[in-house]
């Protein structure tokens, strides 16, 4: 099992390629509505994350995921770009996440 990221931002995608987690850019919603679609498919991503963005575009396809599937795991993970957090958010989010002051 494996980790993949669909990022609206090149950013969150270099950052995560930097920690070992492959994944794509996608820049409208038709294009992370198929990236989804085939990283629900492949047997090999146990966890999908994907940013708030992208997820708020694409509710429509990840709820039933959420709610019916087992694996993909979905993750929405918030970006620079994430309304209503703070500016350390990021930073206290990958804090709390593997437990490591940045």
């Amino acid at each position: 099992m494996r980790y993949y990221v669909i990022a609206d931002n090149n950013d969150t995608h270099v950052g995560m390629r930097l920690a070992g987690i492959e994944g794509e850019v996608c820049r409208t919603a038709a294009e992370a509505k198929d990236a989804i679609r085939r990283a629900a498919e492949d047997p090999e991503i146990g966890i999908l994350l994907i940013t708030e963005c992208l997820a708020e575009q694409c509710q429509d396809l990840l709820a039933p995921m959420k709610m019916n599937l087992r694996v993909p795991l979905v993750v929405e993970i918030p970006d620079r770009n994430s309304k209503g957090r703070t500016s350390d958010s990021i930073t206290r989010y990958i804090q709390e996440a593997i437990g490591v002051k940045l």
